[in-house]
């Protein structure tokens, strides 16, 4: 019963992550570069992750968009401890997405967003096949009243549904992500993946408190056998806390870093029915992750 309750706080992570990590980004960055760092505690084992995403909004008519984009995620898997398996199969991950959205506005108040993402996720160590894709989509009603003038304090309101396919659940789940800008010092947001609250030193100048989720799940094209058992995907899943800065070069571009420690930190091998085979790391760890983003 553990395990299963640990499974599915796993699988529910990686949800929300793709989802609303992936709406934002499309919505409102157009360009990211950011590398995020994890050491193992006790060993000299590490993981880091490179990620760029680029995003392009074409306007169809007024108010309406349809957005076109990419995101490639590259995560290194330095395993320098003694394991039962040979580690070079799962060194380098490769997770690569198309960012497919629609969105436009119903009232003076509300908008819809429409998104889908076909995803590889893959050790690429082979040619490409059916078990390294996998499709993510979602559905999502906005009420973005940050820039109402009008209004006292500022919010944004987003309601959803989505899917995923790396849960094997056949169908969406909800979400909701709430923001509001009580005045011009504080901000904050409640929602997954991140939650946070935001003190502006300055116009270019912010800090935060946040807690958020982070994590991956892709297939090995070269499974192993341990324990007796075939291995065949590999996932990670990290709450994490700690404090972070970003600085406004201009009002469009942003430099950002995030520094704290995991709650939970879940990194492990899994057979063909994603349970647990063995478990890497489940070590609370230092977490470091930093870039520059432009954004709308």
């Amino acid at each position: 019963m553990i395990q299963q309750l640990v499974r599915n706080f796993t699988i529910l992570s990686l949800i929300t992550i793709a989802s609303i990590q992936t709406l934002h980004a499309q919505l409102t960055d157009l360009a990211r570069l950011e590398y995020s760092f994890i050491p193992k505690s006790d060993s000299e084992d590490q993981y880091t992750r490179l990620r760029l995403a680029l995003n392009y909004p074409i306007q169809t008519k007024e108010d309406c968009y349809f957005i076109i984009g990419a995101e490639y995620n590259r995560i290194i898997l330095n395993l320098e401890d003694n394991y039962p398996f040979d580690t070079s199969l799962l060194r380098t991950i490769s997770v690569i997405d198309l960012n497919l959205g629609y969105t436009f506005k119903t009232s003076e108040k509300w908008r819809l967003g429409f998104r889908f993402n076909p995803r590889i996720a893959s050790t690429l160590t082979k040619s490409i096949t059916g078990d390294d894709f996998f499709l993510n989509g979602g559905a999502f009603a906005i009420n973005d009243r940050t820039k109402d003038e009008s209004s006292k304090r500022p919010y944004r309101l987003i309601l959803g549904l989505t899917y995923n396919a790396t849960t094997g659940l056949p169908f969406p789940l909800p979400f909701i992500s709430y923001y509001r800008k009580p005045n011009e010092k504080y901000s904050f947001s409640l929602g997954v993946p991140k939650s946070n609250i935001k003190r502006f030193l300055s116009p270019k100048n912010t800090l935060q408190a946040f807690v958020s989720l982070d994590g991956y799940f892709a297939h090995l094209q070269e499974p192993s056998v341990v324990n007796g058992k075939q291995v065949d995907n590999i996932s990670l899943s990290i709450i994490v806390g700690g404090a972070g800065y970003e600085y406004l070069f201009t009002k469009h571009l942003v430099a950002y870093a995030y520094a704290g420690y995991t709650f939970r930190l879940n990194n492990v091998l899994r057979d063909g029915n994603r349970g647990e085979v063995f478990k890497l790391d489940d070590l609370n760890a230092f977490y470091l992750r930093t870039g520059l983003k432009f954004k709308i």
